[in-house]
């Protein structure tokens, strides 16, 4: 059964969700719609790619993702198609596929171009599920467009390293629903450049000088239970995506409080890992 999905700054309180939804069920009756998320921020692209980075490739080969963040169309915001890994992203060049593409070379770019549609205020249902309902019908790319090249990509954000090598300069990328703080410091950096240092990870006034496999790996099972560090207790690991991610163990952003909230940390601040 083809597969589409969604992943959209939305929400739920608006009628966006069900109106995408229900036209592509009215065009093909036989569909699986997911969503991936309707939570993203507004307007928030790195947030996106992050989460549709981590989400896209547990799914089937042939899927097509609809990505419903920022997707007015202008002269500098194109809509878009990009096959790439075996799955279909329609959205605007906004930067959004740019994750993925970094590590996979795309098969092809194709500018939308449906003469017969008008994209107006709501893009993703007018142009965007036209579009995906002819993918997952097997259609071909080169009908709805022509190729493109001027892929945007995401460049805000990279890491930097500075002091010689001696320190990586990098940046939050995402707050989970935790209160955890991704950066976008990925695991193969930081071991290019650590070369079996020491190092000291600082964010704000916090510094940690380790780095876990998982959130239990703050935990030193051969002590005692009052002597262990445990919940309420900072610690940074590589998480399933291989970010370097900071933590507050067993946290809870609407009672005690996360990482983000503990912290002091937020989307775009600065974390920076010293080698010793």
């Amino acid at each position: 059964m083809p597969i589409i999905t969604l992943t959209t700054d939305f929400g739920y309180k608006d009628h966006y969700v069900g109106a995408v939804k229900g036209a592509i069920l009215n065009n093909l009756p036989e569909i699986n719609v997911v969503d991936i998320s309707h939570a993203i921020s507004p307007f928030n692209i790195q947030e996106c790619a992050y989460i549709l980075r981590n989400a896209y490739h547990s799914f089937p080969k042939g899927t097509v993702h609809i990505v419903g963040v920022d997707s007015e169309i202008s002269p500098e915001n194109e809509h878009i198609v990009v096959q790439v890994d075996g799955h279909y992203f329609v959205s605007a060049n906004s930067g959004v596929i740019s994750l993925i593409t970094s590590e996979v070379q795309p098969e092809k770019v194709v500018e939308i171009n449906l003469p017969s549609s008008t994209s107006g205020a709501f893009p993703v249902l007018n142009i965007f599920v036209q579009v995906a309902c002819h993918i997952a019908r097997g259609g071909k790319l080169e009908v709805i467009g022509k190729p493109f090249q001027n892929l945007k990509e995401l460049r805000d954000f990279e890491p930097r390293i500075t002091n010689e090598g001696k320190s990586i300069m990098g940046n939050i990328i995402y707050i989970d629903n935790y209160g955890n703080v991704v950066t976008n410091i990925q695991k193969s950096l930081f071991e290019a450049y650590r070369s079996g240092r020491d190092f000291e990870i600082v964010a704000r006034t916090t510094k940690i000088r380790q780095v876990h496999q998982s959130y239990n790996g703050i935990i030193n099972y051969n002590l005692e239970r009052n002597q262990r560090k445990g919940p309420g207790d900072a610690l940074a690991l590589f998480n399933s995506a291989g970010y370097i991610e900071l933590a507050i163990y067993k946290s809870d952003l609407n009672s005690v409080g996360g990482a983000s909230s503990l912290l002091g940390l937020n989307y775009r601040d600065t974390v920076t890992i010293n080698f010793l």
